[in-house]
């Protein structure tokens, strides 16, 4: 148990090692040589110097140290750890890739520079957050406002925070592009990160309301092998009780359960959503 802890933990740093480099990566070849600000604290760091003239690196470690202290208080010391370890591996990709290959474009089309840099940072902090660890700034920000408000994900409230820094950004340099192009980066890094994090664990829930329940029930039971809920319910206008089923299944059974619904009771009431995930027996391992 303890070596399977062990190696666990390993894994984790190491994939939060390869998504910091991912990170570092995007940025010193795509972003920052095409002044597309990335949003996050560098970005902020940038507009406090540019407005106040203090120094970037000041406004760096100003932000980070509380951002630091409040995650490790609300978000507990394992998280603070990864966070710590994800925030000093990123400056040290970041120096490494400075000094052993200087400040060289990919690209100078700023469209495909916003688009790459956005991919291959989304991949990299996709990674750190799967793994329980962010960079600290705006990704730390949004992990802590995360846990009070858990309807919203770190990635949207990242989006957010980074969308007021670009903004500002673009208005402190007056030129509209920078804006215009980091929003495109950042839409695609949002997306990438909830990609990576929630995977591809799409499910769809159906909602069932038919004269025979409990046919349809045992016949999506036995064909499905899916478990199927029933719902107490009432129709306003008639006054009648009606069982209302539940059933998730995945994606390769939609079509499957739409026939078995059809052959019980081809004027059935259905209505079909969209699950992101499902966690729990026959769908991904509750951890």
């Amino acid at each position: 148990m303890i070596q399977n802890n062990k190696y666990r933990l390993l894994v984790e740093y190491l994939a939060i090692a390869l998504g910091s480099g991912l990170l570092a990566f995007s940025l010193v070849f795509f972003l920052e040589p095409n002044t597309i600000a990335p949003g996050g604290v560098t970005g902020f760091a940038i507009l406090i110097q540019k407005l106040f003239g203090i120094p970037i690196d000041f406004t760096n470690l100003a932000v980070n140290v509380p951002l630091f202290i409040a995650g490790i208080m609300i978000l507990g010391k394992a998280f603070g750890a990864k966070t710590a370890y994800a925030t000093i591996m990123l400056s040290v990709f970041i120096r490494f890739f400075y000094v052993f290959f200087g400040e060289i474009a990919v690209t100078d089309d700023l469209l495909l520079a916003a688009i790459y840099g956005g991919v291959i940072s989304g991949v990299g902090l996709g990674i750190v957050f799967r793994f329980g660890g962010t960079t600290g700034g705006t990704d730390l920000g949004g992990a802590i406002l995360n846990k009070f408000f858990p309807n919203f994900s770190t990635a949207k409230m990242m989006m957010v925070l980074d969308l007021l820094v670009v903004v500002a950004a673009g208005l402190v340099e007056r030129r509209i592009e920078t804006s215009l192009y980091s929003i495109i980066a950042l839409y695609i890094l949002v997306k990438l990160i909830d990609f990576i994090v929630e995977g591809l664990s799409y499910a769809k829930a159906f909602y069932i309301i038919s004269k025979d329940p409990e046919v349809m029930g045992k016949k999506i039971t036995q064909e499905l092998h899916r478990g199927v809920t029933a719902l107490s319910g009432k129709g306003v206008y008639t006054g009648s009780n009606r069982d209302v089923l539940l059933c998730v299944v995945n994606r390769a059974q939609v079509a499957k359960l739409k026939r078995i619904v059809h052959e019980v009771d081809p004027k059935a009431f259905m209505m079909v959503s969209t699950i992101h995930e499902v966690l729990g027996e026959g769908f991904k391992e509750v951890k």
